[in-house]
């Protein structure tokens, strides 16, 4: 027999099986496709969400962060409130007469690794000829105010400009500025004839923070205001306005909007870009087994849970924060800030009521820098 004919006919039998494979195959999958229904979506949803959780720094000691309890810790504060001049009195509870300084005693200790101590000069060095942003209400003023309370005990000499809405301090030693870019809900409210209308498709303001080199985001304590104390008269969103919107469903269409902002604007290879989380409040005491607020609270709570649970607010972040495609850094602070119960200005704030919402300084700001030192080494 001819070889090259044996050959041939070695090839074409080849050929024929392989494609009997392939169409089999084929038949296969169509059969067992999965339909793209809305509860798969949601799977994938919480999928990228975990996975943006932990790109946002839960696990980069090999550990997750923002697991763990408050331990004595005799070391703390790093720095004395008197020596600080960037404290608003509201923050400043020492100055307003709190006795019992138990609370500046505790650190966040994780529940499988040690969260390393906040390092000023490590940090000034690492920033050196840098711009650093906090873009938010008064709970980013906490955290910024608390931030230059420890560079400034280690790099004293600086330059501070205060104004509205930009707050600036400059570390001339390392060329370092840290500003403060206060806006309540950071897409727009702008003045028109019917009234003062927060547009949750619109941001205009954040031209301001653009070229920077660190972004610390914050929005949510001003979405629950009702009454006199609202920024705004209407809520805009496309052609459609009106009077009041629930609270959940506004933050959600405005956090997608700076979402789709920071994927705008933002150079990641740049910028570094971190969302400081929900901060929680404590006038509500059912929340923890009590009849009362914070006032008179002396100790956090024990264990590593809050009783009532993480807030809605918390997952509406989450779904906004798995959109972006631009990295953004989580600092998770939620949970150990509500064990903090006894960490509030209360009544030591210098106003006539309680303050269940801001906390004092030092304090447990301090804790949310050190985890923010902690996600740039």
């Amino acid at each position: 027999m001819d070889f090259g004919y044996q050959r041939r006919c070695l090839w074409l039998t080849g050929v024929l099986f392989l494609l009997q494979v392939q169409l089999f195959l084929v038949v296969t999958l169509a059969k067992t496709q999965i339909p793209l229904s809305s509860s798969y979506i949601n799977n994938i949803s919480s999928s990228i969400s975990s996975s943006s959780l932990r790109r946002g720094g839960r696990r980069l000691l090999g550990c997750d962060l923002f697991k763990g309890k408050w331990v004595v810790d005799n070391s703390s504060p790093l720095y004395a409130s008197s020596s600080c001049p960037f404290i608003d009195p509201e923050f400043d509870c020492l100055k307003h007469g709190r006795l019992d300084t138990r609370y500046l005693k505790y650190s966040w200790q994780p529940d499988s690794c040690n969260l390393p101590r906040f390092n000023a000069l490590g940090l000034l060095s690492k920033w050196k000829g840098k711009k650093v942003m906090f873009v938010g209400d008064s709970l980013s003023e906490n955290m910024w105010q608390s931030l230059a309370c420890l560079l400034h005990a280690s790099s004293p000499t600086s330059s501070f400009q205060q104004g509205l809405p930009l707050t600036s301090l400059m570390f001339p030693d390392y060329g370092l500025t840290i500003y403060l870019y206060r806006t309540t809900h950071l897409v727009d409210i702008v003045k028109e004839k019917m009234g003062r209308v927060l547009k949750l498709d619109s941001i205009q303001g954040g031209n301001a923070w653009k070229g920077m080199d660190v972004l610390i985001f914050n929005s949510w304590h001003w979405w629950t205001h009702t009454g006199d104390i609202k920024p705004y008269d209407y809520v805009q969103y496309g052609s459609t306005i009106q009077k009041n919107m629930d609270p959940l469903e506004a933050y959600f269409k405005g956090m997608t909007t700076w979402a789709k902002w920071v994927d705008l604007n933002v150079n990641p290879s740049k910028t570094k870009v971190f969302f400081q989380g929900i901060s929680p409040s404590h006038y509500n005491g059912m929340e923890w087994g009590t009849s009362k607020n914070c006032y008179g609270e002396k100790q956090p709570i024990q264990g590593s849970t809050y009783p009532a649970g993480l807030p809605k607010a918390h997952s509406v972040l989450n779904k906004v924060l798995a959109s972006v495609g631009v990295p953004v850094y989580l600092l998770d602070i939620t949970t150990l800030s509500q064990l903090r119960i006894d960490a509030h200005p209360s009544s030591y704030g210098g106003k006539s009521d309680v303050d269940c919402s801001h906390w004092c300084l030092p304090g447990l700001p301090d804790t949310w820098n050190q985890l923010l030192y902690a996600s740039l080494i």
